[in-house]
């Protein structure tokens, strides 16, 4: 509907009588009704439109392409209004006189005698005729509201009958109903970018495409190519739901060609109407994110003179930009830092779920009696913090329950909401005194809101998505939530990972003896374990993970001791037995590593 036109006023007998309706009901009604009076409203604007300008062949076309389909959609929308008006009537009363039309039918004449007087009100000033009209208008639309108002009563007290509510209407198609367009089941989840000049939609578009793998579009590409298929000369002087319908046409088309795209984002947004409709078409697979920030931001940001930003925000303000921050799901103030930013992009990306945790006592994971007491100890106390610690968990070793004494580290993992952190040190200084050296504990602190943000290292994702996957944990707070890693997630993760793992190798090869063979042998393990990753092999255990790079293509069998082998030598002080074929296996992944990556 045009900006600032009159709102639709239903007479009082009807107001009451809807408001008694079912929230369900009565809420579907006044949503229907209301887009009745907005596609009346689009239609004389398309009318006039066609008479009024000089149009080339092609535009009037596209001008009564969109005249079919909003009428197309007012009759849709009549009959759903009617629908739930019809539940009014009194079933009894089939001997009651019929109505020669129904409610909707009454409420779509007021709708369009409504927008009747607003337009000549408005041709007043400039024309005798039209101002000589306006009391007559008047009079016909509180006589058309009196005779509503009576209708409804007489409907509800049985006294008359409404006539069947389907049209029937073909508009130049073969089936009397026209199939709404749906997303297709491969479209899994669409944001859509809005907000004014310099706001940062596509800054916030390009990070997602590159942090979360996103199709990127933009949605005057999405409707040009739609024009260019469908032979319209030019889609934006379509109906909103037109051009809705031909942007979720091109994104279905889009999905059901690259099966694996779980995520579009679309930008900009600057017609609120349009991007109504879109989001009535796909429901909450289809995100809103409106980006906010002062004109004073955004000018130092253009870096562009005020009058620039201003002209800008002028043009997409008339389309509608402003208003689409009312129908956002979210709403971002992008006045602050850029990590802000995106850690809100993230959460909205890959939104964070409930997970479903497995909790085990610590003397339930093959732990020494006095470490298993130590950590008892810690659980119970980082319990007593309630909220403020969200988790804590032994991962590695102790989860896949293979941990070795003398040998094996007690890495643990705490999240803890930032103000928590400080007394969770004070708890960690007390188990490391109640070890008192039976084990080495290598603690990682992180926040809720790093996770959720997905401010992760390579090493932590793994330790999410092995907690997911069931290795237990010690302690997890109700309601927590955790971003969720895929392993393809991991897989990616592991070619950034890799590289620093095949340094620090190299720097422990080059200082290799007795002491430093402990290190060695575990990031020779680390290292094949991320190159199986990337072959989509999902070993653990250091046996089972060596044994399976020694499969890899072109790579010589590493011959190297049992674990349990180098474990005991390490605490028997007789490192030195076992370090040459440790050595011996670096040094042939090291060489087989260089041939991969060579020119």
């Amino acid at each position: 509907m045009t900006q600032n036109s009159p709102p639709l006023v239903l007479p009082p007998s009807l107001s009451r009588t809807v408001a008694a309706l079912p929230d369900k009901d009565r809420n579907r009604l006044d949503d229907t009704i209301t887009r009745l009076h907005t596609v009346n409203g689009r239609l004389w604007d398309t009318e006039d439109r066609v008479r009024g300008a000089l149009l080339s062949a092609a535009q009037v076309a596209d001008c009564k392409r969109e005249i079919d389909q909003l009428n197309a959609e007012r009759n849709l929308l009549a009959e759903r209004a009617d629908e739930v008006l019809g539940s009014l009537a009194d079933a009894g009363r089939a001997d009651a006189p019929l109505h020669t039309e129904t409610l909707a039918s009454v409420i779509d004449r007021l709708s369009v005698l409504t927008l009747r007087i607003w337009h000549s009100e408005r041709a007043a000033a400039r024309d005798e005729l039209a101002r000589r009209r306006v009391p007559a208008l008047h009079g016909q639309r509180e006589e058309l509201r009196a005779a509503l108002d009576a209708l409804v009563s007489d409907v509800v007290a049985g006294r008359r009958r409404l006539p069947v509510p389907a049209r029937f209407k073909l508009y130049g198609q073969d089936d009397a109903a026209p199939a709404e367009i749906k997303p297709s089941r491969r479209l899994r989840r669409v944001l859509a970018f809005g907000g004014l000049s310099e706001c940062g939609k596509s800054t916030s578009a390009e990070f997602v495409q590159r942090t979360c793998g996103a199709q990127r579009f933009k949605i005057g590409f999405l409707l040009r190519q739609a024009a260019h298929r469908e032979g319209l000369a030019d889609p934006y002087a379509l109906s909103p739901r037109r051009q809705a319908e031909l942007l979720l046409g091109e994104l279905n088309r889009f999905a059901d060609a690259h099966v694996d795209t779980e995520l579009f984002t679309i930008e900009s947004v600057h017609d609120d109407a349009s991007i109504a409709e879109l989001k009535r078409l796909m429901g909450d697979a289809l995100q809103i994110v409106y980006l906010d920030a002062s004109f004073a931001v955004r000018v130092e940001r253009s870096g562009t003179p005020a009058q620039a930003v201003a002209a800008k925000d002028e043009i997409k303000m008339s389309r509608g930009a402003h208003q689409v921050a009312a129908l956002a799901d979210h709403v971002i103030d992008n006045t602050g830092s850029i990590a802000a930013l995106r850690a809100h992009l993230r959460r909205i990306a890959a939104p964070p779920a409930s997970t479903a945790l497995r909790a085990a006592t610590p003397y339930g994971l093959g732990l020494p009696a006095a470490i298993a007491s130590a950590t008892a100890d810690f659980t119970d106390a980082v319990r007593a913090y309630g909220s403020g610690v969200r988790l804590a968990a032994l991962t590695g070793s102790p989860g896949e329950g293979s941990w070795i004494a003398g040998w094996s580290d007690l890495d643990l993992l705490v999240i803890a909401e930032h103000e928590a952190i400080g007394r969770v040190h004070e708890v960690l200084e007390q188990y490391r005194t109640a070890l008192g050296g039976a084990a080495s504990l290598g603690p990682t602190l992180v926040t809720p809101g790093e996770l959720t943000a997905r401010r992760l290292t390579p090493r932590l994702a793994f330790v999410l998505h092995q907690i997911q996957q069931g290795s237990p944990v010690l302690h997890a707070a109700p309601g927590l939530e955790l971003p969720k890693i895929s392993r393809g997630e991991l897989a990616f993760a592991a070619v950034r990972e890799l590289p620093q793992v095949i340094l620090t190798m190299r720097r422990l090869r080059a200082d290799a003896g007795p002491t430093t063979l402990r290190q060695l042998y575990k990031h020779l393990v680390l290292a094949c374990r991320l190159l199986l990753r990337e072959h989509n092999q999902w070993e653990s255990g250091p046996d089972r993970i060596l044994a399976a790079a020694s499969r890899m293509p072109g790579l010589t069998a590493l011959s190297v001791p049992s674990l349990a082998e180098i474990s005991s030598a390490w605490r028997d002080g007789e490192a030195g037995l076992v370090l040459k074929p440790v050595t011996m296996a670096v040094d042939q992944l090291l060489t087989w590593y260089a041939v991969q990556l060579a020119a």
